[in-house]
C-alpha cells in the first residue's frame, strides 16, 4: 500500500516466556486489516527446526500447511494475522550454518576467512529480504526469540542493528517486551529489571521506540515515567502488556493505550480504526450458552504448552458455539501404569482428544485407553490425532 516496505522488530528481556510472540501478533493484527503484514520468526537454537525436540523442553510444534514444522508462535501469527506462514519464515540458527557451511564448501566466498560478521549476519538479512519481496509484504514483523544478554541470539540482534542501516530509519520501528514485576511484600511496580534489560539493547547498538511491560497491573503514570527517563524512550511510547485470561484482548488492550498512533508517526502508516469481528466472538467467550467437558488424554500434560494448539482449536469452538468448553488434562502414563482406570479418567466427561505422540512413549496408555473407551459408562466418542489449531481466527 506504501511505496516503501516497513519493518517492526520485536526483542525481549528479562526472562523467557513473557509473550514476545503474543506481542508481536497482537501489533500485526491491529496493521493488518490495511497492510499486507508478514511475520519471521528468528530462534536462536541450533537445530534446524523444532521437529525433533521434545515438547516438555520446547512447546509444542506447529505444523505449517506446507509441512514445515516450526515454533508453536507460528499459530498466534496465523490466527491473529488470519495469514498461511511458510516453513522459510522461522530461521533458526541450525538453517542458517547450514547454509553458511554449504556456501563455504562451494567456494562462493572466494578462499576468505568465513566469519559471524559480516557472513552469518548477511545471511541472516538477506533471508529476511527475500521473504519480503517473494511475499510483496508491505511490514515485516521480525521476532528475535530468546531473551537480549542470551549468546545465541546475539547474531540475529546484530543483524537487526545493521537492517536500520540498510532501510533507512524512518521505515523501521523496534518494540522491547520486558517485565514489571510487583514482589510480594512490597506492592510496588519495579522498573529496575526493563532498565538493565533496555541498558543491554542499547549496548548492542538498538534504541528501542516503543516498551511493552509485562505486568499482572496496568503500569502507574509513575512506573512510565520512571522507564521513559532511565531508557530514552516517551512516556506515550510505553505500553501495558497486562496479564489476561484471553490473549485476544491484547490488541485491544494496546489499541487503547493508543499503540496505533505511535507506530503511524514512527513509520509513516495510515491506520484507521476499523469494525473487528473479534469483539462479538470475544463477548460469546464471556457469555456461554452451555458447559461441557473434553478429556486431552497425553503423555506431556506436566507442560500444557505441549498441546497449545489444542487449546486454541477448542477456545474456537467456544466463541464460534458459545459453549464453555473446560478441559481435563488426563496423563496416560498413569493409566497405562494402572494407577487409575480407563472409567475412572472419564468420569463426567462429554468427550475426549487423543493427541499425537512423540515416539513409542508418545503412544502407550493413549493405545490401551483408546481400545477400553467403549467399555466407559458414558460411552464417550474419541477425536484421535488432532494435531494443530482450527485455521478461521476469532
Amino acid at each position: 500500500m506504501q511505496a516503501v516496505r516497513k519493518y517492526i522488530v520485536v526483542t525481549g528481556g528479562v526472562l523467557s516466556g513473557l509473550g514476545k510472540g503474543i506481542a508481536a501478533a497482537s501489533i500485526g493484527h491491529l496493521l493488518s486489516s490495511q497492510y499486507k503484514v508478514v511475520p519471521m520468526k528468528l530462534d536462536g537454537y541450533l537445530n534446524v527446526d523444532p521437529g525433533t525436540m521434545n515438547p516438555i523442553e520446547h512447546g509444542e510444534v506447529f505444523v505449517l500447511d506446507d509441512g514445515g514444522e516450526v515454533d508453536m508462535d507460528f499459530g498466534h501469527y496465523e490466527r491473529f494475522l488470519n495469514t498461511t506462514c511458510k516453513f522459510e519464515h522461522n530461521l533458526t540458527m541450525g538453517k542458517v550454518f547450514e547454509e553458511i557451511r554449504a556456501k563455504e564448501r562451494r567456494g562462493d566466498y572466494l578462499g576468505k576467512t568465513v566469519q559471524f560478521i559480516p557472513h552469518v549476519v548477511e545471511v541472516i538479512k538477506e533471508k529476511i529480504r527475500l521473504t519480503a519481496e517473494k511475499e510483496h509484504a508491505d511490514i515485516m514483523l521480525i521476532e528475535v526469540g530468546g531473551t537480549v544478554g542470551d549468546m545465541e541470539s546475539d547474531l540475529y540482534i546484530e543483524a537487526m542493528r545493521q537492517l536500520q542501516n540498510d532501510v533507512g530509519e524512518k521505515n523501521i520501528l523496534y518494540v522491547h517486551l520486558t517485565y514489571v514485576p510487583i514482589p510480594a511484600g512490597v506492592h510496588e511496580q519495579k522498573s529496575k529489571p526493563t532498565q538493565q534489560s533496555v541498558y543491554e539493547l542499547r549496548r548492542r547498538g538498538i534504541q528501542p521506540d516503543i516498551i511493552i511491560g509485562r505486568c499482572p497491573e496496568p503500569l502507574t503514570p509513575e512506573i512510565k515515567g520512571k522507564i521513559a527517563s532511565f531508557c530514552g524512550v516517551d512516556k506515550e511510547s510505553i505500553f501495558t502488556g497486562l496479564d489476561v485470561d484471553n490473549v485476544y484482548k491484547i490488541p485491544f488492550l494496546l489499541e487503547e493505550e493508543g499503540i496505533i498512533e505511535i507506530i503511524n508517526k514512527k513509520l509513516g502508516l495510515q491506520v484507521t480504526p476499523t469494525v473487528d469481528p473479534w469483539k462479538q466472538l470475544l463477548f460469546n467467550l464471556e457469555h456461554p450458552l452451555n458447559e461441557i467437558t473434553i478429556a486431552l488424554c497425553g503423555k506431556y500434560t506436566s507442560l500444557i504448552d505441549s498441546y497449545a494448539s489444542i487449546k486454541e482449536a477448542l477456545l474456537h469452538c467456544s466463541a464460534h458455539t458459545k459453549a464453555k468448553i473446560k478441559m481435563k488434562f488426563i496423563e496416560t502414563t498413569e493409566i497405562e501404569e494402572r494407577k487409575i482406570s480407563v472409567a475412572e479418567a472419564l468420569q463426567g466427561v462429554d468427550g475426549v482428544i487423543v493427541p499425537g505422540g512423540f515416539g513409542s512413549r508418545g503412544v502407550r496408555g493413549q493405545r490401551r485407553k483408546l481400545s477400553r473407551v467403549e467399555t466407559t459408562p458414558n460411552h464417550v466418542p474419541c477425536i484421535s490425532r488432532l494435531t494443530r489449531t482450527v485455521r478461521p481466527c476469532l
